[in-house]
């Protein structure tokens, strides 16, 4: 790469030289260029023309402002900033470089990482913009900036910049808790007003990040060439959740942690109530290594946090009194969720760009034969009603029709959809069979009848039986039964192995009544599984005491784990559901763990869907967990909260 800019700028000056020279060439004959600027010269050209197609310019009805988008999905799904769709609310008029303006409805928002997902409806064969890896991006690669700077795309053709990424790596403060920019990208290609949301991209026309901000002379509004943008690594993390139609958080491990004098990243001060805390993280212990990302001073570990959503669960290692330990921790929240929303209502993010008027006085003579109504320019109506006391701007039916409110969301329309989808799968997985409708009041219930073997030595037999109002797990001569709720909470809070019951009750519950009758219930979006990509689908249910996740797989939508969480400062009882690849298939094993420990492994050798009246019962020996095989006994060691200065929280 860096050859290649020597040949390129070497060619360059010879020819500027050879120019100046007066070089002999026939006005006739048209210029040579040497064949190493040529190659560049074409090649950039062909990036642009497949990168355009694809960005997209924001305006806000009524006049309001704007900025920019990027197009990441045929079907109309866009990225763009948290302060370029908030001036719209819950929708916005969008221009794509074929000269349409399309109408466009909030999908879900970030508002501490300031993206923001949209959908432009009306076709479902968008152009869309090819994701790159922003990991893989270092200091002094081409790049170049497509968008809307001072909403100059009057005529929807966008503006185009070229130049270097400056800089990979860097932090933006945000402001308080808001407007956070970890681990993003510095450009010095012309980045201005009106930009925010819109693409950067490779020098192959790749995706690498969603512009956000631009440093400004002593304030000012004159860009000086050092622009910053959202990793598009960082925005993959996102778009489960923000597809989710939420307003979403990010993650903190609920630490702070400081440099030391020679390096390294030490905790100086933990939660009791983290999940770090129970896999062990201590105060004065080294992290080495989070979310496959080494960590070697304060400032990394803020950027990888800064690129993790609230709840995820990833690898971690770190290293303490002499001993390298490496686990899985499950994140925390930045915010409370309604203290999240507390901050958006309280801290707006800067204004957008308006388009300038120019005076009719001053006008440009080389603008002076312009029409003065340009018909390609969206139209352009008075401002909101809100804001002069006019009336509100109309929203269209189309819009209307993927429009929904609920407290926590930015549109609710896109959660019920991804809920109807996952119960549509999961009707379609074993076991489903007579379990997809509710069982008639005078008809005869049903219960699942589940044999196999513990995968130990020796080995023993295990049944389990569930139906609506009892459930039983019997593992050689031991047996367990439940016929209340409150003992499903407590099964789970002592890390018994009947925590295996909840989650199947939970399970077959969903599949009976389905999400608006199991309680409250709500597409969460995509996390890891284990630490482990691809990320899987996670449907999130609650009723009573026990908050229940299912994540399903991607690609075939197999559910693979269920996690019962009785109490969010202990850990979850998860089921994980092993298959032979085949979702309607039996599975073939289940898994018992809490935290990283495996207690119950089961080889599954049936699983049938019969009567009630068939099951059998032992209540002589109900709740029989003295012989150790239904129980594990949990330890948390005592917290060290001694603190340090100049520690950053994480």
């Amino acid at each position: 790469m860096i050859k290649q800019r020597i040949s390129y700028f070497c060619s360059l000056f010879l020819l500027g030289v050879a120019i100046l020279a007066g070089s002999p060439t026939s006005a006739a004959e048209p210029l040579k260029l040497d064949p190493a600027i040529e190659k560049v010269e074409s090649g950039r050209i062909e990036s642009v023309a497949r990168a355009v197609p694809s960005a997209v310019s924001v305006f806000v009805p009524g006049g309001g402002g704007g900025g920019s988008g990027v197009m990441i999905s045929s079907d109309g799904y866009a990225l763009t900033n948290f302060h370029v769709s908030s001036p719209a609310g819950s929708f916005m008029r969008c221009g794509m470089s074929d000269g349409n303006v399309y109408d466009a409805v909030i999908v879900g928002i970030d508002p501490v990482g300031d993206l923001a997902m949209i959908r432009l409806l009306g076709r479902s064969d968008f152009p869309k913009a090819e994701l790159g890896d922003s990991r893989a991006a270092e200091a002094g690669d081409w790049c170049m900036v497509i968008g809307n700077p001072f909403l100059l795309a009057t005529n929807l053709k966008p503006t185009v910049t070229y130049g270097i990424l400056s800089g990979v790596g860097r932090y933006q403060y945000p402001s308080g808790t808001l407007l956070e920019y970890g681990d993003c990208l510095q450009t010095d290609a012309s980045v201005n007003p009106g930009n925010s949301g819109g693409p950067i991209y490779d020098a192959d026309g790749k995706l690498l990040g969603i512009i956000g901000r631009c440093s400004f002379e002593k304030r000012g509004r004159v860009n000086v060439g050092v622009g910053y943008a959202i990793s598009i690594n960082q925005a993959k993390n996102f778009l489960g959740y923000l597809r989710s139609g939420r307003i979403v958080d990010h993650a903190t491990l609920g630490a702070t942690v400081s440099t030391e004098p020679d390096g390294g990243v030490v905790v100086s001060n933990i939660l009791e109530s983290s999940d770090a805390y129970r896999r062990g993280l201590r105060y004065g212990s080294e992290i080495l290594e989070i979310d496959g990302r080494v960590v070697q001073t304060a400032n990394d570990l803020q950027n990888v946090m800064a690129t993790l959503p609230n709840g995820w669960r990833v690898k971690m290692s770190y290293r303490s009194e002499g001993k390298t330990v490496e686990t899985l921790v499950r994140m925390m929240g930045v915010h409370l969720e309604d203290e999240l929303l507390k901050k958006m209502s309280g801290a707006l993010p800067p204004p957008p760009p308006r388009p300038q008027q120019p005076n009719p006085e001053d006008k440009d003579p080389d603008q002076k034969d312009k029409p003065e109504k340009d018909d390609n320019q969206p139209p352009q109506r008075a401002p909101r009603g809100q804001q002069t006391g006019k009336p509100p701007v109309k929203i269209p039916q189309e819009v209307k029709e993927q429009l929904a409110e609920r407290k926590g969301f930015a549109n609710y329309h896109f959660n019920l959809a991804e809920q109807n989808a996952f119960i549509g799968s999961l009707r379609n997985q074993f076991p489903a069979n007579d379990s997809q409708t509710p069982v008639p009041a005078q008809g005869e219930r049903k219960g699942w009848l589940i044999k196999g073997e513990t995968q130990q030595t020796p080995s023993k037999p295990v049944i389990i039986q569930a139906t609506t109002d009892k459930m039983s797990l019997q593992i050689g001569q031991t047996t367990f039964e439940i016929d209340k709720r409150s003992e499903m909470y407590d099964v789970v809070t002592d890390g018994s192995a009947a925590g295996l019951l909840p989650a199947l009750d939970a399970w077959r519950r969903m599949l009976i009544n389905g999400p608006r009758k199991f309680g409250e219930s709500y597409y969460l979006g995509t996390m890891p599984l284990g630490g482990e990509r691809p990320l899987r689908d996670v449907m999130v249910g609650i009723a009573g005491e026990l908050e229940v996740r299912w994540l399903s797989h991607p690609d075939t939508g197999a559910v693979e784990a269920i996690e019962v969480f009785a109490d969010r400062d202990e850990d979850p009882a998860e089921l994980w559901i092993l298959r032979n690849g085949d979702p309607k298939a039996m599975p073939n094993a289940l898994d018992l763990r809490y935290g990283t420990d495996s207690i119950l492994k089961i080889k599954v050798t049936s699983w049938e869907e019969v009567s009630a009246s068939e099951l059998e019962w032992s209540a002589d020996n109900k709740n029989a967990n003295n012989g150790g095989n239904l129980k594990l006994k949990k330890a948390v060691g005592a917290a060290q909260n001694t603190s340090r200065k100049n520690e950053v929280r994480a």
